[in-house]
């Protein structure tokens, strides 16, 4: 047993070593400087926005606290389970785990056992005793290979680089998470808008064809004249053109909603209007620099960033000497039954040092680029700290004035439709033409469809505002 004694004590003393060598030759990490102002924009589009002192902030909320429909949470969580994009982001991690799994296995050694057995035969012609030798070898090792000593941090800063890459692609899957909410729920949104445009275009033919019937009946008693009739049925034709294209586009929203769901949604989840979908009423935008810091892709850009940074330590430990260890024991004989036996045991040590002397500039462009690198993971670090700020100032500036526009659009549905009534009373009682009429009809329809709009933006909004302040927890 005494050659498996040395082997230990090899093990013992390499592994030793390797650990008591230096972290690594990366530079030191501080977080960068967020490239944006340190509050909010203001003025008179900001007016309703809060500081958030005391409220909840939009990061630490649930989704399912968030949306509260039943129907809703239902359609998302059947996104979240069968999306194939949240799958493949998944896999993304489970790859990069994997990775990390191997990059850090290289600090230790990688320990084989290994039985063989060697028969030759040399011929007398060229023996050197005139006579025909057979041998027979056979071996039975433990023992590792080629196993680097990391006195210079090389592995470990690979190691970090790795480990770096794989939070990296855990935040790619939360960002991806949080993206496929805020869709599924814009989606849905847009579903219920277009169904609730179908349904006011339906209601409008509905209203026009018995006015068209009446002003027809009319004309034919010599009543009305044939340009009244026409007009009544100009905006009949109209409702009609948007009840077909209404319907197709609900339709395409249905499509869109079974794509990003992964399946097909069941009839009793699909939304029936706009009225029927509240979601939270109040979001705290927070500080930026505490708000920003905390969205998953501004997080995964950081380690990105980390990630070259360490790789900048692998290229300046390749300027270093790297000692590479081989080393085996066993035993060994002529005859396999004295394989184990005593006085066959056997062993071997085989320490290599190379030393980088020229390589033509390699290593100093490698470092180079791991420098060029790092550079440009910092630029677009930055880069998406000052995209995520504008996206929440805009959906900001929506959230301070849609309001307002709310308000205005429904006292404007309620004129539009006082002055149709009054208008066709007049033209009833033979005081106006038809063209009045027609006039307010088709300022209330408008005025009825820009309300569903405004209504859709408002919720779309809070959707988009609760997307870019973080996503809450998303699990």
């Amino acid at each position: 047993m005494k050659p498996i004694k040395c082997i230990i004590t090899v093990l013992c003393f390499t592994i030793a070593a390797s650990l008591a060598g230096c972290s690594t030759m990366a530079p030191k990490y501080s977080q960068p400087a967020a490239p944006v102002a340190s509050k909010w924009p203001e003025g008179a589009a900001y007016k309703e926005i809060k500081a958030g002192t005391g409220e909840k902030a939009t990061a630490d909320i649930a989704w399912q606290d968030f949306f509260l429909n039943d129907k809703v949470r239902q359609v998302i969580a059947m996104a979240l389970e069968n999306n194939r994009d949240l799958r493949l982001a998944a896999l993304n991690i489970e790859r990069s785990r994997a990775r990390y799994r191997i990059q850090g296995a290289e600090l230790f050694p990688s320990i084989n056992a290994a039985a063989a057995g060697s028969f030759q035969r040399i011929p007398a012609s060229v023996s050197g005793n005139g006579h025909a030798i057979d041998s027979h070898v056979y071996s039975l090792n433990l023992g590792f290979s080629a196993y680097e000593l990391d006195l210079f941090g090389r592995i470990r800063s690979l190691k970090g680089q790795a480990l770096e890459q794989f939070f990296s692609t855990e935040q790619a899957r939360r960002s991806v998470r949080i993206s496929l909410i805020a869709e599924t729920a814009n989606i849905y949104l847009t579903l219920a808008a277009d169904l609730e445009r179908l349904n006011i275009a339906r209601e409008t033919l509905a209203s026009q064809a018995s006015s068209y019937q009446l002003t027809k009946a009319r004309f034919e008693l010599g009543v009305a004249s044939e340009l009244d009739m026409r007009r009544a049925e100009t905006i009949l034709e109209s409702a009609k053109i948007d009840i077909a294209r209404y319907t197709g586009q609900v339709a395409q929203d249905k499509n869109a909603l079974d794509l990003i769901t992964g399946t097909a949604v069941p009839e009793t989840l699909l939304p029936t209007e706009l009225g029927q979908l509240v979601t939270l009423q109040e979001l705290a935008p927070g500080v930026p620099s505490e708000v920003l810091q905390r969205r998953p892709d501004i997080m995964q850009a950081e380690n990105q960033l980390k990630a070259a940074n360490a790789n900048i330590g692998a290229a300046r430990a390749a300027f270093f000497p790297r000692i590479t260890l081989t080393a085996a024991a066993g035993l060994s004989s002529s005859e396999l039954s004295g394989l184990f036996a005593g006085g066959a045991g056997a062993w071997s040590f085989l320490p290599q040092i190379s030393l980088p002397i020229f390589s033509g500039g390699a290593n100093r462009a490698n470092l180079k680029v791991a420098e060029v690198d790092r550079d440009i993971f910092l630029t677009e670090y930055e880069r998406a700290i000052q995209i995520a700020f504008r996206e929440v100032a805009d959906a900001l500036a929506v959230a301070g004035t849609v309001g307002d526009q709310l308000i205005s659009q429904q006292a404007l549905v309620d004129a539009t439709a006082r002055t149709y009534f009054l208008s066709d009373a007049r033209y009833k009682g033979g005081v106006d033409s038809y063209l009045a009429v027609l006039d307010a009809q088709r300022s209330l329809y408008s005025a009825q469809q820009g309300l569903v709009s405004i209504r859709l933006a408002r919720l779309t909004n809070m959707v988009t505002l609760y997307k870019v302040l973080g996503g809450g927890n998303t699990d």
